[in-house]
């Protein structure tokens, strides 16, 4: 699954008007260049910095267990993976639109 996130959450830890994530099952997942750095930022979420520079990498959460989110703009090659849909867009900026046809989700997008 691929999304761009307009959660207030996601854009102060990215300084960002919304974040781009490829969401992946922890097994899938190999870091080449040491393991991140993790914060806590809520009581169900935590977040992986690279502890070089800084650049939020991961983000995880009890409500999605064995899932991890990956910042696409953090990847060697972010243009391979196109986001599929927009969610939580009840938050976005009204000056940051996105001109783009992909599916907007109020909140999380539906299950199934």
């Amino acid at each position: 699954m691929t999304a761009i996130c307009h959660c207030s959450m996601c854009r102060r830890a990215n300084a960002a008007p919304a974040v781009a994530w490829a969401m992946f099952e922890e097994p899938q997942l190999t870091f080449v260049q040491g393991e991140p750095k993790f914060y806590a930022s809520s009581e169900e979420g935590k977040r992986g910095f690279c502890g070089a520079c800084g650049t939020q990498i991961s983000f995880s959460a009890t409500y999605i267990p064995g899932l991890v989110d990956i910042t696409i703009g953090s990847l060697d090659e972010p243009a391979a993976i196109a986001p599929q849909f927009h969610f939580w867009h009840s938050k976005h900026l009204s000056w940051a639109e996105f001109a783009d046809t992909l599916p907007r989700h109020a909140e999380f997008p539906p299950a199934g």
